[in-house]
């Protein structure tokens, strides 16, 4: 019986489980020191930043009056008429041929796209100049990065709850073909959404990555604090989505372990109560 017992207790308690967590996590921040020291900067950064410093009146006033000069109207006029030639040669040029008045159409769509784009730099430009006078560190430049991050992390969200659903679905239709458990088939949509949320999440920071900088020159910082900014904005989004991640799987580990400690117990209840079945309905000698 004992033996049966030891047989049954295959599972750590949570103790010895979370200090081998706790000397893994140990191992890999003393072998991959530049990828620990950005998460816990990244943290800091998370935790003090707050929502970046409030502009004085002058500055204010500054910044409003230079916005107010960008024409709206000019560009949503500019971008009509661009919209109407390029539907004009749209509609007048063959599948492998233009004529001439496909060329004529598309010389007038070119000549408006020109507009659109000469307005629109010109309106950037008085932007970024307004923004300059905010600085990258103000509630602006700050608020306009946790916009585009908040922005692309949605966006990898989605795409994780999107590839998960089908993956559900199709790993639904094999597990029927296979008759498989339903214990499998939920462990295996479970790697799936973890895999998926993974993926998702990674490319939201690396998209985010990628558009911060455009970010960071709008404001025209000098070298110094550009890299300061970039640096610190990138360390923030790597250390959040790393510690979802971390919260993910920990969760997932964490039911898992429950489950299986559960069934350990059902186990160990079922052996003993067979055992004590064993023992009463063994015949008895006088």
């Amino acid at each position: 019986m004992a033996q049966q017992g030891r047989q049954i207790q295959i599972l750590p308690d949570a103790s010895a489980v979370g200090e081998l967590l706790l000397n893994g996590a140990a191992n890999f921040a003393k072998k991959h020191k530049i990828i620990s020291g950005s998460y816990v900067f990244g943290l800091l950064v998370i935790l003090l930043a707050g929502s970046g410093t409030k502009l004085t009146f002058d500055r204010q006033r500054e910044y409003d009056r230079i916005m107010n000069t960008i024409d709206l109207r000019a560009e949503y006029d500019a971008s009509t008429r661009y919209g109407h030639a390029y539907d004009a040669w749209y509609a007048s040029k063959g599948w492998f041929s233009c004529d001439s008045l496909c060329q004529r159409n598309k010389r007038r769509m070119d000549s408006t796209k020109q507009d659109l784009d000469a307005i629109r730099a010109e309106g950037y430009n008085r932007m970024s100049d307004a923004k300059s006078v905010a600085g990258l560190f103000s509630e602006y430049g700050v608020g306009e990065v946790k916009d585009s991050f908040w922005s692309h992390f949605a966006s990898g969200k989605q795409f994780a709850k999107r590839q998960s659903m089908w993956d559900a679905m199709f790993i639904g239709l094999r597990t029927m073909g296979r008759d498989e458990s339903m214990m499998e088939y939920v462990l295996r949509v479970l790697m799936k959404v973890l895999l998926n949320f993974s993926i998702g999440l990674v490319m939201a920071l690396a998209f985010f990555a990628f558009g911060l900088w455009s970010i960071v020159k709008s404001y025209q910082p000098d070298p110094f604090t550009a890299l300061i900014f970039f640096i610190s904005a990138i360390c923030a989004g790597f250390a959040f989505v790393t510690s979802y991640l971390l919260i993910m799987y920990g969760a997932a580990a964490g039911g898992l372990y429950g489950v299986a400690k559960f069934a350990e117990s059902n186990a160990r209840i079922q052996g003993q109560q067979q055992n004590h079945h064993r023992v009463r309905n063994r015949p008895q000698y006088y």
